[in-house]
């Protein structure tokens, strides 16, 4: 039996973070300089513990640490964590994130039921939008306090089934600015939780009609969404070769999960139309050109991509932009068997376009240049795509980034914009006509795989054939999308990464804003 997710209910509260009852009381701390008001008062109430810890060293503040005490009667928190922040001159709300981040999971490692965060109350309320540090505390705190334990059986010392969280701020106008950024950072915080969910669940629960499911599922429960999807028969219909190709060696078929958001109104008038494109290998064994045994499992996470778009989806319903977004997840699940496609094969993709399979492992682009040219037919103004796609594009940036590549100069600074408001890092990699060279065949238009070097840049260079004149980007998040939790947060499992990124470009592309959501 699949047990529930942990619950994360965020709110701002007019109270005093002092006074207040809560299991755990959050509070930022800077490394250097003088501690603000808040840090003061708590360690006159606390008998100078905060400066005790601080003499011996075993707590100085920096980004990502933390320090426990215990409260007393002068406090109403019978916890008190202390959260680094850094240095104040460098701080940001990246950082303030990440400590957001830090209490949550710290909360839920002491199965409090309540904690109260006053990580922001010492930094310059003249920096910092109030609005904006709401949305990242909410986001932090949901993503901080999510646990990936569906299949683990109760036991007596298992976490608490749902957690309660206050970002406390005494001054009314602050505290309903802060609240109108919470509701922004809610929406998207839970929407990345329920990706990430789906992200972690292995292959023998989530495969292409199962995914499908879900999606039309969740446009039954959400206002202004739809879902269509197609069978296998349709996608081969239709002469959608590529998605055919991949999927046609597993006993679960193919699936093209095509999600629409409709804003009310008339406020589509005279919008562009986005187009985000996802992969979703639900596993990836390679196929005919089997992957080696070792982290196998970990291919589970090869639908990261369209599961991200599935999540940015849910968070775009809930955050209504002005203009109209499809969701496009072409999804299947590429095994070895009697009908799988082969080395050798000329695959006819929706496009028209040819494609010589030299690997049966290059899957994602093959199910990818369908999707991108269905985006076409539904002529969107703007597609772009995402995809754990290529472990060469790991090797360039490691697992802190995400590539992307586009030949328009201005749709990369705007993803770029995004992914700085966001917290999600993208940097820019070419994919030039120099790249496209190598992914040319001699025996069909395309093959799908290109020579030994910048194979990130090659399968992009492949991916842009299928675009045609329209605005295109892809984002390669193999690093990003498939690094383990628990190296940077403690918690194991898939990090939901691109639901932030793309909500955040969505919302950016509907207000004409550069910077915040």
């Amino acid at each position: 039996m699949i047990k529930e997710i942990i619950k994360v209910n965020v709110k701002v509260g007019r109270v005093d973070a002092l006074t207040v009852r809560s299991d755990l009381l959050a509070v930022g701390v800077f490394s250097q300089g003088r501690d603000g008001a808040l840090c003061k008062e708590l360690d006159a109430r606390l008998g100078g513990a905060i400066g005790k810890v601080r003499e011996l060293g075993d707590f100085k503040g920096k980004v990502g640490t933390t320090a426990l005490l215990y409260g007393n009667e002068e406090i109403g928190a019978r916890r008190v964590l202390l959260v680094g922040l850094g240095e104040r001159k460098k701080a940001d709300v990246a950082g303030l994130r990440r400590a957001a981040i830090c209490a949550a999971g710290k909360a839920v490692e002491l199965k409090a039921a309540s904690c109260v965060l006053a990580l922001h109350a010492d930094l310059a309320a003249g920096k910092f939008d109030a609005a904006t540090l709401g949305q990242v505390l909410c986001e932090g705190a949901c993503f901080g306090a999510y646990r990936y334990d569906e299949f683990v059986t109760e036991t007596e010392d298992g976490r608490s089934d749902q957690l309660n969280i206050t970002i406390a701020e005494p001054d009314g106008a602050r505290s309903r600015k802060l609240a109108k950024g919470a509701r922004v950072g809610d929406v998207i915080g839970q929407a990345q939780n329920f990706a990430r969910t789906i992200m972690n669940r292995p292959a023998n629960v989530i495969n292409p009609p199962s995914l499908a499911a879900i999606a039309k599922q969740l446009a039954k429960e959400t206002p202004g969404l739809t879902c269509t999807v197609l069978d296998e028969k349709q996608i081969k219909a239709r002469k959608m070769g590529g998605l055919t190709a991949v999927g046609q060696g597993s006993a679960n078929k193919p699936r093209l999960i095509v999600r629409k958001y409709t804003p009310a109104g008339k406020g589509a008038a005279g919008g562009k139309t986005v187009g985000l494109v996802g992969k979703a290998i639900t596993f990836d064994s390679g196929g005919i050109s089997i992957k080696p045994a070792a982290r196998m499992h970990d291919m589970k996470f090869d639908k990261s991509g369209g599961v991200a778009v599935l999540g940015a989806m849910k968070a775009i319903s809930g955050l209504k932009p002005r203009g109209e977004v499809y969701g496009i997840i072409p999804s299947a699940e590429n095994m070895p068997g009697g009908m799988s496609y082969r080395p050798g094969d000329i695959i006819t993709t929706y496009s028209g376009k040819t494609v010589e399979i030299q690997n049966t492992d290059a899957e994602g682009r093959m199910i990818l240049c369908d999707a991108i040219h269905h985006a076409v037919k539904l002529e969107c103004d703007v597609i772009v795509d995402i995809a754990t796609l290529t472990g060469a594009c790991v090797v360039a940036l490691g697992e802190g980034l995400a590539g992307v590549m586009s030949h328009n100069d201005k749709l990369v600074e705007r993803i770029k914009a995004a992914a700085e408001s966001s917290g999600e890092k993208v940097w820019r990699l070419p994919c030039g006509e120099e790249y496209l060279e190598q992914m040319k065949s001699k025996i069909a238009d395309l093959k799908n795989i290109g020579g030994k070097w910048a194979g990130a840049c090659t399968a992009a260079a492949f991916l842009g054939e299928f675009a045609g004149d329209v605005d295109w980007a892809h984002i390669d998040m193999a690093g990003a999308g498939m690094v383990d939790g628990e190296k940077k947060y403690g918690c194991p499992g898939s990090i939901g990464f691109g639901v932030r990124l793309l909500t955040t470009f969505v919302m950016n592309s509907s207000t004409g804003r550069k910077k915040g959501s």
